[in-house]
């Protein structure tokens, strides 16, 4: 008996100082704050995973990409530690920086760092056709989903309403149904309109016009003039007619650009290797949504970047001679 605990703790302690255990110690995760998974956000990191996990057996790096209560639940992340990474808008990442609303009741966030930028964004607003809501102004008195607490299309429709100087009541309801409960509700006749701030073309926005006769609403007027006039990080954006059933004609709205975030305190050599995953695979990173086609290396690592740049990234441009 003794001696089979003897062989017993002999094995654990080879099994300990074999390559496999060894391996297996050495291995490190991370992981990336995301959005619903109807989202572009969504895609967007299980498609950096993919390429992060295929180069395991080089660098022993584990990538995994939750679905997530959107940009400002992935700030919220970072934060805390939850996340190693996060997507959101870049809008986000300067609010975070500065500490303004919707992180005005924290510290500012001086650690956080930009890694790269990925698709455009609109906001974007679908009504029910038989709502009558042919504009932003035609909303009041409606039922709206302005988004679930904690996604940048809530802070973003706020911050319009903040433009407006409208309260809640001016709508008939005021709903936060998550992404993916948006195109159900629509079809249900629960509300008249829902919000969006997110790549195009995006599955919610396609189920929900194909299901119920929908139009886009323009997002314009002086207020939102003004808006972008003071808010450097939002741009006037358009959603190209034809991409959804029953809109022919393009929608104006604004926008800006989903940025890959993360904090100083990273690890380098972790940022990096994502950055070198993504960028030695971008032509098929670009393959895996359409939301991905336009973009361009020297974009990506300068467009909508409103926070500095991590030292693990810029190693990887520095070596591909971008900066």
């Amino acid at each position: 008996m003794k001696g089979s605990v003897l062989l017993v703790g002999l094995v654990s302690a080879v099994s300990l100082l074999s390559p496999v255990g060894q391996a297996e110690a050495s291995e490190k995760f991370i992981t990336i704050g995301t959005g619903g998974q109807t989202g572009v956000y969504y895609v967007a990191g299980q498609s950096i995973c993919r390429f992060v996990n295929r180069g395991g057996d080089e660098h022993s790096i584990k990538c995994n990409a939750p679905a997530s209560g959107g940009g400002v639940a992935n700030v919220n992340g970072l934060k805390s530690g939850e996340y190693n990474f996060g997507i959101m808008q870049s809008d986000h990442q300067y609010k975070a920086l500065e500490g303004v609303a919707p992180f005005q009741n924290s510290t500012p966030m001086e650690d956080i760092r930009a890694v790269f930028s990925l698709q455009s964004e609109v906001f974007t607003i679908l009504a029910r056709k038989d709502a009558g809501i042919n504009s932003f102004e035609d909303l009041k008195g409606k039922r709206v989903n302005i988004g679930n607490p904690g996604s940048g299309q809530r802070d973003t429709f706020e911050q319009i309403m903040d433009a407006k100087a409208w309260q809640p009541s001016v709508f008939k309801l005021v709903s936060d149904l998550k992404p993916a409960e948006q195109a159900s509700a629509m079809s249900d006749n629960n509300i008249d309109a829902m919000s969006y701030f997110v790549g195009h073309p995006n599955g919610a926005i396609q189920e929900a016009s194909t299901t119920t006769d929908a139009v886009l609403v323009p997002v314009t007027g002086p207020e939102i003039d003004k808006l972008l006039a003071e808010r450097a990080y939002f741009t006037k954006a358009t959603i190209p007619g034809g991409m959804y059933r029953g809109n022919p004609e393009p929608t104006e709205s604004i926008g800006g650009k989903a940025v890959l975030s993360t904090t100083a305190d990273t690890d380098p050599e972790l940022v990096y290797q994502l950055v070198k995953s993504v960028f030695d695979n971008l032509d098929r990173f670009k393959r895996l949504h359409p939301a991905f086609k336009d973009l361009d290396e020297s974009e990506m690592i300068k467009v909508g970047l409103s926070a500095p740049l991590h030292e693990g990234a810029a190693r990887y441009y520095k070596e591909r001679g971008w900066i």
